[in-house]
């Protein structure tokens, strides 16, 4: 599988799960440190995030990082 699908496919599952939580993108934002920017680039596939920044994702939305890739 190629990078930029894999990151498109991350941003997608991103915003699956915040959309389930019933999180905004500024809710997320708030709750992971991140930029309400950064997010919304993460979800658009403008942004590659870092581990570390999936990880506070990840914990935000109360998931464990491999439901990130569950796609």
């Amino acid at each position: 599988m190629k990078e930029d699908v894999i990151y498109k496919s991350i941003g997608k599952r991103i915003k699956f799960l915040r959309e389930n939580k019933g999180y905004t993108q500024e809710n997320l934002a708030d709750k992971t440190g991140l930029s309400l920017d950064y997010i919304g680039k993460i979800e658009v596939n403008i942004n590659k995030p870092g581990l570390k920044s999936l990880i506070k994702i990840a914990n935000a939305l109360e998931v464990h990082i491999k439901e990130l890739f569950d796609f």
